[in-house]
């Protein structure tokens, strides 16, 4: 039986490797933060958009209703006008408002993913950290 030659690992290629992989895990703890930060951030703002528009469309459906009732009541131009103009920014502000609700729902869907991914990317540099402080330990005795 002919064995194919397998080369043994070195061990500065071994402890080369490690670093690497250390330094990746670190550089993602980091990127993932300050994507987590951003994403906070941006999370806010467009919650607060979001409510800001919820806010306006339903005074503007109040308004439309008190301004279809005077245009029920007497009907001239002035009032047909009036209920023309509302009904016409009701429709830009709640077309607004579906956006800025997307928006928010994409953007809550990736900061769930990147919690995550921040939470384990941080607990394996935390179970690294701990398992090189034992083996520290067991090297001194």
């Amino acid at each position: 039986m002919a064995k194919s030659k397998r080369t043994i690992a070195k061990s500065a290629a071994v402890t080369k490797n490690i670093e690497a992989a250390l330094a990746s895990l670190g550089t993602a703890c980091v990127a993932g933060d300050n994507a987590v930060a951003k994403r906070s951030k941006d999370h806010k703002s467009f919650a607060t958009a979001s409510k800001r528009l919820s806010k306006k469309r339903a005074t503007l459906i109040k308004r439309k209703r008190l301004a279809a009732k005077r245009a029920k009541a007497s009907p001239s131009g002035e009032t047909r006008k009036a209920l023309r103009s509302v009904t016409k920014e009701l429709a830009t502000t709640k077309s607004q408002l579906v956006k800025a609700r997307t928006v928010q729902g994409v953007n809550a869907v990736e900061l769930a993913a990147l919690k995550a991914a921040q939470r384990r990317a941080n607990a394996y540099a935390k179970a690294i950290a701990q398992a090189e402080k034992s083996l520290e330990k067991t090297a001194k005795k």
